[in-house]
Order: structure tokens, then sequence, then C-alpha cells
């Protein structure tokens, strides 16, 4: 394929080799990641303080909360990806905003159970389809097969860094 950036459309070397063999920070493959989700996480941040006053990190703790009502805070946090400290002031900024609620856990009352408030439910109805169609025109420059070998790509790779992060990198043959 055509490299845009290259003199008159020809192809660049592929870079595939420069990923496996890091020299350099634009050669490391987490770099490049987070370069890419800088630059298309930036319409999601303006949608979500545009349209509800939040930032992207409560527009991700409510869209789970809408997927996972009276979750616990900690839970929240690890589906989340985000460190409890984070989480806790996320979540008191979204109560304050009136668009979450916390109440103690039937079984244990210091335990909270969070869920949204119909202010909360409505802005997660408001953002999803918008911020959908941010996704939808960043994967439109993928084929349905890239598409795809992307989210097997994408799998993999999360199973690994799973493993990476248990302490499990391969070398270790016990």
């Amino acid at each position: 394929m055509a490299d845009p950036a290259a003199p008159d459309g020809a192809s660049l070397p592929s870079r595939g080799a420069a990923l496996r063999a890091p020299q350099r920070l634009d050669d490391l493959f987490l770099y490049r990641l987070a370069q890419l989700q800088n630059l298309a996480r930036q319409p999601v941040v303006r949608l979500c303080e545009r349209e509800a006053g939040i930032t992207r990190r409560e527009w991700r703790l409510l869209a789970l909360l809408a997927e996972h009502p009276g979750i616990a805070p900690s839970a929240l946090a690890e589906r989340a990806g985000l460190d409890r400290a984070r989480t806790s002031r996320a979540l008191g900024s979204l109560a304050a905003k009136g668009l979450l609620l916390r109440a103690a856990a039937p079984a244990d009352r210091r335990e909270a159970r969070l869920s949204l408030t119909p202010a909360g439910e409505a802005a997660c109805q408001r953002l999803l389809p918008r911020i959908a169609a941010v996704n939808q025109a960043l994967l439109a420059e993928l084929s349905d097969a890239e598409l795809a070998q992307v989210d097997a790509l994408l799998q993999r790779l999360h199973r690994r860094a799973a493993a990476l992060r248990d302490g499990n990198d391969g070398t270790d043959p016990g």
C-alpha cells in the first residue's frame, strides 16, 4: 500500500522490523498505539465536554455503569482499567454533577453500589451514538477483512499483555 507521506505515493519499507527490534521511540509499539489514541480521542473529549460537561474518564465510567448497574466502585475501577483513587475522584465528580448515585450494598452496608441517575442515563444515550460515530469514522479506513484481522490481532495482544502482567513472559518453562 502506498504511504501518503511518501513522495509520489511510493511505498515506504515496512516498519514491522522496527517494531520487532525498536531502536528509537517511534519504533515502540505501545508508543505508536498511545499516539493513535491521543489523536483519535480528541473528538471524543470535545463531545464529552460540550455535550455533557464531563471528561473522557467520566464518560468511560458512565458507559460502564450503564452496562453494569449496581457495580461496586472497586469492580468498576478494575473494568475501566483505572486505579481506585482516580476512579473515586471521577465518581465524586459524577455524583456532584447529578449523574450517578451511590447506595449501600444490601448485604454489606459498608460497601457502595453505583447506578446512573436519569440524567446520567440520558447523557449516555446522547453520547454513545455520537462517540460510536467517531469510532466508525476512524475505522472507515479499513476494509471489513482488515477490521476482522485487527480485531483478531487485538484479542491476541490482549491475551499476551495479560500474561505479561501476570508474570508469564513465556521464558519460564514451569
